[in-house]
């Protein structure tokens, strides 16, 4: 990756701290109206053209790149996305593929995907979990 495509990757994070802000306060006072308030950061992220890192695993036999999946414990596969390169390294105890990705595009994809519930946003910290219906709603659909 050359320096201007670093730059241009870092700028398209940048409104992420606005997320992670968000998240912090919502972790802090659990209410939906601070679910509300953060479901409206990330829109306004998503619309100003703002985008996650995503983790891929490596292609199969078959050559397609797939997304990382997080299993919960309840047995469900959730997509994770991160605000930040930092937010990426803080939990993995591996190195990861990885990619950016316009957060509507995640967003349309997960929604598309039957074997995953949703979208975790940072696994490692300051985390929220965005099931279709929160994703539904913050791409302004109704449910």
């Amino acid at each position: 990756m050359n320096s201007n495509n670093k730059k241009l990757t870092n700028e398209s994070l940048q409104e992420n701290k606005k997320i992670e802000a968000s998240i912090a306060f919502l972790q802090q006072e659990p209410t939906e109206e601070m679910l509300a308030h953060v479901l409206t950061v990330i829109r306004r992220s998503m619309k100003a053209h703002g985008q996650l890192i995503i983790a891929v695993e490596p292609p199969k036999g078959d050559g397609k790149i797939n997304l990382q999946a997080i299993q919960t414990s309840d047995g469900k596969q959730w997509w994770s996305a991160f605000t930040s390169f930092d937010e990426e390294l803080k939990g993995s105890d591996k190195i990861m593929s990885t990619f950016t990705a316009d957060i509507d595009r995640i967003f349309l994809s997960a929604l598309q995907e039957p074997s995953i519930e949703g979208v975790i946003i940072n696994p490692w910290n300051r985390t929220i979990m965005l099931n279709k219906t929160l994703i539904s709603i913050i791409l302004g659909n109704p449910v």
